[in-house]
């Protein structure tokens, strides 16, 4: 992870999939996070890569697991979930195209990036929709107004697939093992702030402790 010379506010580095459901659950407080700070703090999505490049489809066994998953996240989060013929047989759980999207947009639209993240997250959760299929993540584009054909040029590109795949490279440099996970960066000094769900109110004191701290002499 590289920060630009002479960048004056921290980055937040947010490293998530769009099909993770933690990340699903975790999806309000990365809204408020950008809510509050986003004048204090730059934040910085890293797609984690969940489960890139999946080729074979999911067994009856990992579909209970996955399922299991989803109810402890939405007990815990509050975050809809459909469950009705969710992960139908032989739903391939590739989580590289759905990356690769988010990357698209966001260089289209570098200010739409989270919130087409979310809006593949909702597509994926709540609508039980394909969001490996292409023209499911194209959909997902128009209510931002991008033009079909230049999002598919752009995500059927073979440079846009290697940048994907350097996200997925990142984030096992980074040392992350779940998602989401945010790490604080500071000039040099490269903290993790925390691994897996936590809800807004222990987010929030983290972020205050460390700007305040950051406004200090």
């Amino acid at each position: 992870m590289t920060s630009t010379d002479g960048e004056r506010q921290p980055i937040l580095w947010y490293f998530a999939d769009p099909m993770c459901s933690w990340c699903w659950g975790f999806s309000p407080v990365i809204r408020q996070i950008k809510n509050t700070f986003a004048d204090r703090l730059k934040i910085s999505l890293n797609l984690g890569g969940l489960r890139p490049g999946t080729t074979t489809p999911i067994s009856e066994q990992l579909r209970e697991e996955i399922l299991h998953h989803w109810h402890e996240v939405q007990r815990l989060t509050g975050q809809p979930f459909r469950f009705e013929n969710a992960l139908p047989e032989g739903f391939v759980y590739d989580t590289e195209p759905a990356s690769r999207a988010v990357l698209s947009m966001g260089k289209l639209q570098a200010e739409n990036t989270l919130a087409y993240f979310a809006t593949i997250q909702s597509a994926f959760y709540r609508e039980g929709r394909d969001v490996t299929q292409t023209e499911v993540l194209t959909e997902l584009t128009l209510p931002f107004g991008i033009d079909a054909e230049e999002f598919q040029t752009l995500f059927n590109a073979n440079a846009l697939r290697a940048q994907t795949w350097e996200h997925f490279k990142r984030s096992r440099q980074a040392g992350v093992r779940g998602f989401p996970t945010l790490i604080w960066q500071e000039g040099e000094q490269i903290d993790t702030l925390c691994t897996g769900y936590r809800p807004w109110p222990d987010i929030e004191s983290l972020l205050e402790q460390r700007l305040s701290a950051g406004d200090r002499p």
